[in-house]
């Protein structure tokens, strides 16, 4: 099967990043890329994986930025409907998980997304997620990890959602912080674009305002549901979010 390849312009705008620093990755030999004369061109499956790494490697400040770049490459429309909260579902959400280990988070996860009838294939979803893990960690540090499938795959769900569950005890699960982690998201999209957004949205969220801690004291799914999107709320009209400092700091000439 022959490769879908990018340029270099189409690959920094599919993965939100800068031409040049895009360049740069594929000089030091960071993600697949081939030379062609003077032109880089990028293999479109190892490109989505590399942007999903990236997002999640970045600071707050960029992934700030990423998230930034993303909402304005939308309408206007599209910017003040989308919302992560909507994405939520009360089958997915467990506040009580009694794993101890990562492997049995990452079982325990993928279960729960089977829970919401929209998983095609469960053992490809967690084959993929225990293969994310071992290429990088999603755990963020803050007490929080995504995990997702390490190659986006529209045909592993029936339907775009995230499901979400908070560990009765901390687990170690790699955040580059060095703490354990507590609160776990799993994104699970049938569209690249919106897969990265749903990230951005969650990392900002939980870098950027209380959700985390709001969380811990959610008592049951439809709760957890609402704090969300409350978190969400406030995100978008600026009280206290990094985005939104971003844009009024970072404005576009």
């Amino acid at each position: 099967m022959s490769r879908e390849m990018l340029n270099l312009r189409a690959a920094a705008e599919h993965a939100h990043v800068d031409e040049n620093e895009l360049k740069h990755v594929a000089q030091r030999g960071e993600i697949a890329a081939e030379k062609r004369g003077d032109s880089w061109f990028f293999d479109h499956k190892a490109l989505d994986e590399w942007a999903q790494r990236n997002l999640l490697a970045g600071s707050r400040k960029e992934i700030s930025g990423q998230h930034l770049h993303m909402m304005q490459s939308q309408s206007k429309n599209e910017r003040d409907s989308w919302r992560v909260s909507r994405l939520f579902r009360p089958d997915a959400i467990n506040l009580a998980l009694k794993s101890k280990t990562k492997g049995g988070t990452i079982r325990d996860m993928t279960d729960l997304a089977i829970a919401s009838g929209l998983v095609y294939d469960d053992e490809g979803l967690f084959k993929e997620l225990v293969a994310r893990e071992e290429a990088a960690p999603t755990a963020i540090g803050m007490g929080c990890a995504f995990l997702h499938p390490r190659y986006h795959d529209p045909y592993f769900f029936e339907d775009t959602f995230v499901a979400y569950a908070k560990s009765q005890r901390p687990i170690f699960f790699g955040a580059p912080d060095g703490e354990a982690t507590r609160h776990f998201f799993l994104v699970c999209s049938t569209d690249h674009e919106q897969h990265l957004m749903i990230l951005a949205r969650l990392a900002v969220l939980a870098h950027g305002t209380p959700l985390l801690e709001r969380l811990d004291g959610a008592s049951d799914p439809e709760e957890a549901i609402s704090t969300i999107a409350e978190c969400e709320e406030e995100l978008l009209r600026g009280h206290g979010d990094l985005v939104w400092r971003f844009i009024h700091d970072h404005p576009q000439g």
